[in-house]
């Protein structure tokens, strides 16, 4: 810091609530800010507004006027798991995105401040990386990032010799993938694999607004299989030079065609004939077998730091399978028929969040 910048960081910095008005300075703060991330965008907030219902409370932090910080929060209602205010449900990262410290920490109190207002049981906030050290947080998740090389058979040699003989076996199946401009086959592929795992599937109008709003930074792939049929599918975001694979599905015969091996191998091929630099392959259990498969490409996990201010109560919440009243929901879904899986799912998975 040079000192004639002193007088500038020691003015007081402002924290409000989001206006409409303010779309445009707020999606181009987070373009050009190095914390934000792809669910930093402002179109999440009527995305989480409109399909699920959510109350949003997004924040601002001004000096002298200037935009130097962001939060996204949103509050979820669980009948499994009470009342949240997060950044951000159904994201895996979020936060305060900012350029400077001193906004982390005004954005930080106004959190709590509106977190206890509403009266929710705990704020969480979804970071990459450590910011309230006396805050308890979370370390069930980490995530896989890795730099893809410019040339495509330096990133297939790149892979773990067992798992490029899996990509090598599906390309001699008979494979092929295709970009979807539809959701149409890649929900069904999606729909099917959320219940064959015990899990509500996101209601279909939700894909449909991720490409409206999100446009060609929204994509499906859609893998076939020599007959024909779609067998599996990714539904991925495009972030400055990223590509994040964060929706997919698949049929029971995609495991014996490797499909999902082919799947994200012909993303990585693509992406990187695209000049796209780093693949995110997303938040994953520890000890999961998405950890294992991710693991066995060659990407290492990277802890994630979802951090808790506890408002009420003393324990940070488990809404995952590691919770026994998760466990005893998978089980009975799994039972459900599929019509009434597809007409409750989209009621209860916005307590999922």
């Amino acid at each position: 810091m040079k000192l004639d910048d002193a007088p500038l960081l020691s003015a007081r910095i402002d924290v409000r609530a989001y206006h409409p008005d303010d779309q445009a300075r707020w999606s181009d703060f987070v373009a050009h800010c190095a914390d934000a991330t792809f669910f930093h965008r402002i179109e999440w907030k009527a995305i989480l507004e409109e399909v699920f219902g959510h109350r949003t409370h997004y924040m601002m932090a001004e000096r002298n006027g200037e935009l130097i910080g962001v939060l996204p929060l949103a509050e979820v209602r669980s009948f499994l798991f009470g009342h949240a205010l997060v950044s951000l449900p159904f994201a895996v990262y979020g936060g305060v995105a900012a350029t400077d410290d001193v906004a982390v920490k005004e954005l930080h109190a106004a959190a709590v401040r509106t977190a206890q207002a509403i009266g929710v049981d705990h704020l969480e906030l979804r970071n990459r990386t450590v910011r309230e050290v006396d805050w308890p947080r979370q370390d069930l998740y980490v995530t896989f990032r890795k730099e893809i090389a410019p040339d495509v058979d330096a990133n297939l040699l790149a892979i773990p010799r067992k798992q490029r003989a899996m990509v090598r076996k599906a390309m001699q199946r008979g494979l092929t993938a295709e970009i979807d401009p539809s959701i149409e086959r890649f929900f069904r592929l999606y729909a099917d694999n959320q219940q064959r795992h015990g899990t509500p599937a996101m209601p279909k109008r939700y894909f449909e607004r991720l490409k409206r709003d999100f446009g060609n930074d929204c994509e499906v792939q859609i893998v076939r299989a020599p007959q024909g049929e779609a067998v599996s599918g990714v539904l991925s975001f495009y972030w400055r030079d990223e590509i994040l694979p964060y929706y997919a599905g698949d049929l029971p015969a995609a495991r014996d065609l490797a499909a999902n091996d082919f799947k994200y191998w012909e993303l990585m091929r693509r992406v990187c004939q695209r000049g796209t630099r780093v693949f995110d392959y997303g938040r994953s259990k520890r000890d999961s077998g998405s950890f294992s498969f991710k693991k066995n490409w060659g990407f290492e996990p990277a802890a994630l730091a979802y951090e808790y201010k506890l408002l009420r109560g003393d324990r940070i919440p488990q809404n995952n399978p590691a919770n026994p009243k998760y466990r005893a929901f998978i089980a009975l879904w799994r039972r459900l028929p599929r019509g009434v899986a597809n007409a409750l799912g989209p009621v209860i998975v916005r307590g999922l969040g």
